[in-house]
């Protein structure tokens, strides 16, 4: 059956918490429609993008396939501030047409082959549309029954086709996809990742995406004392992660000299807290240089020694800057399901040299006491090491 009824594909965008945000949610919108943009550049194309309430649609150039049109659904599912994405016809405000691209829709599918139960629930935003919501619910769905003889079911239907009366046109859509939710990455301010390349750093910043920051990352390196493959893998977290919020920094800091110089000091027990601390105050460094107003870790309560109360306190005290913990209670199988479903895992479960394997005490202290710890950095003179450290930053760019 040929698709003359359909009209042009375009791309619905439903937004969840922006809608919420009362006066400020013009900002909020600006935003979020700047990010589309931003992430729909790789198409080469100009799409128009137009706000209605509670809906953005994109437009896309006349003459665009619908293979195209589903890339774009696809990538803008991964921009934050969408709760779902539907690939929709865009068909004439007719009565008459938006039947006929209904029935039209559903051509071909196997699901209404199998003959699956069906609903129509319509929208109408435009109030001037000569029929109800209820008398379209009825037109469209018996056309649909009296064409494919599909059974109806309004409370739990196998297969919904959503009709939406907007002010020029009516989009016609079944399936979509399930966005990101949260707020527009940008509208939370910036803040800086300290980014292993393990597997709760990149959920971590990934977290705070969803919460409106823009975030540039911050690894440690074991260099000299160890191989680049923890900056090879960091990095490649990091770009995986670019999908959500758009190009970022990824600076390294050489950071084998400062562990040996405290894995020196002869507190072995305290060795990973005082590292932490170092790392902290470093990360601070440059936080205020690049005008973040927060730093992220992957820290999850109880996890590793290092994640105690009395030691992730003991990091605290280190820095001024607020640090904050995203996953701090969840537990290691749910960090593991989300980093599978954001695209992170298969790169963190790569091996690589960390640089934390150079300190690795046989008993870690669990109940560290600041106190103890200040001692050590006194004899480092800490706060000046952490400054050097942070004029050694490199910013990470592979050749080509």
């Amino acid at each position: 059956m040929a698709l003359s009824a359909l009209g042009e594909p375009c791309v619905l965008l439903k937004l969840g918490e922006v809608v919420l945000k009362g006066d400020n949610r013009e900002v909020f919108e600006q935003r979020l429609q700047a990010n589309i943009r931003a992430a729909l550049k790789e198409f080469g194309f100009k799409v128009d993008v137009r706000q209605r309430h509670g809906v953005i649609a994109l437009f896309l150039p006349e003459g665009t396939s619908v293979e195209t049109a589903d890339a774009v659904a696809r990538r803008v599912s991964y921009v934050p501030g969408l709760v779902w994405i539907h690939r929709a016809w865009r068909v004439a405000k007719d009565p008459e047409a938006v039947t006929k691209a209904a029935i039209e829709l559903l051509a071909d599918r196997e699901d209404v082959k199998r003959g699956v139960s069906f609903a129509v629930r319509s929208r109408r935003r435009d109030k001037r549309f000569p029929l109800t919501s209820m008398q379209l619910d009825r037109q469209v769905g018996g056309a649909i029954n009296d064409t494919y003889g599909l059974p109806v079911d309004l409370r739990r239907p196998e297969l919904t086709v959503s009709v939406e009366v907007d002010r020029d046109e009516v989009f016609v859509h079944t399936d979509g996809l399930a966005g990101q939710g949260g707020l527009p990455v940008g509208s939370s301010g910036r803040a800086l990742v300290l980014m292993s390349g393990g597997i709760d750093s990149p959920v971590a910043a990934y977290r705070m995406m969803r919460r409106g920051l823009r975030v540039d990352f911050l690894h440690f390196s074991g260099i000299p004392f160890t191989t680049s493959e923890s900056i090879y893998k960091a990095y490649a977290l990091v770009r995986a992660l670019e999908k959500f919020q758009g190009r970022a920094r990824f600076w390294v800091v050489p950071f084998g000299k400062a562990q040996q110089s405290i894995k020196a000091s002869g507190q072995d027990r305290l060795a990973v807290i005082a590292q932490r601390r170092l790392m902290l105050k470093t990360a601070e460094e440059v936080a205020h240089r690049i005008r973040a107003g927060a730093l992220i870790t992957g820290d999850s309560l109880g996890q590793v020694s290092s994640q105690t109360l009395q030691n992730i306190t003991a990091q605290d005290d280190a820095v001024d800057l607020p640090i904050l913990r995203p996953l701090i209670g969840l537990d290691k199988s749910e960090i593991i399901a989300e980093a599978r479903r954001i695209g992170t895992l298969e790169i963190s479960e790569l091996p690589d040299e960390d640089c934390c394997t150079l300190l690795a005490p046989r008993r870690p202290e669990t109940a560290a006491k600041i106190d103890d710890l200040k001692l050590i950095e006194r004899r480092l003179d800490a706060e000046e090491l952490a400054v050097q450290l942070a004029d050694s930053l490199q910013e990470y760019k592979p050749e080509g």
